[in-house]
């Protein structure tokens, strides 16, 4: 009786095990097939200034991609070697309607790299992402005025 009893958990935890991994294989498709709509949006967690301490973000910072619009709300912290006329064009904030797109599979299994490049600013920003399967992205921010920043968020799975 015991050993029937151990052997139906074990069976029930190898069907739970098969579901996890089939709910994460489609998480995953869902998000390649994002990526390479040239549609998702990126949710920043964590901002990593350079030389600083790492920064926790309230859950309102975005950068959202679609096929015609790059669309960033980030924080910035660090050094601007150009600072704005406005002070309310801080952070990294800009619509970008012309900009070059760029995806290509990571050094891993699972992971991918898109580059975007902005050609209508006024200057040319570039954002790095590294993105895996389960969600989870990094973000750099290259601007000719400013230190780099990174960004540490997920992707959404809309």
């Amino acid at each position: 009786m015991i050993t029937a009893i151990i052997l139906f958990a074990g069976f029930l935890a190898s069907c739970g095990s098969a579901q996890n991994a089939a709910q994460k294989e489609a998480a995953a498709a869902k998000i390649r097939q994002q990526i390479q709509d040239f549609n998702f949006t990126f949710n920043a967690t964590y901002a990593y200034p350079m030389g600083y301490k790492s920064i926790y973000l309230s859950p309102y910072y975005t950068v959202k991609v679609s096929q015609d619009t790059v669309k960033a709300y980030l924080p910035y912290y660090g050094r601007a070697y150009v600072a704005p006329m406005d002070p309310s064009r801080g952070g990294i904030n800009f619509t970008s309607t012309k900009f070059d797109y760029r995806v290509k599979e990571g050094k891993k299994d699972g992971n991918w790299q898109v580059e975007i490049k902005t050609k209508d600013t006024d200057r040319e920003i570039l954002l790095n992402f590294d993105i895996w399967d389960n969600g989870s992205a990094k973000l750099d921010v290259t601007d000719p005025n400013r230190q780099p920043i990174s960004f540490q968020g997920n992707i959404s799975k809309e």
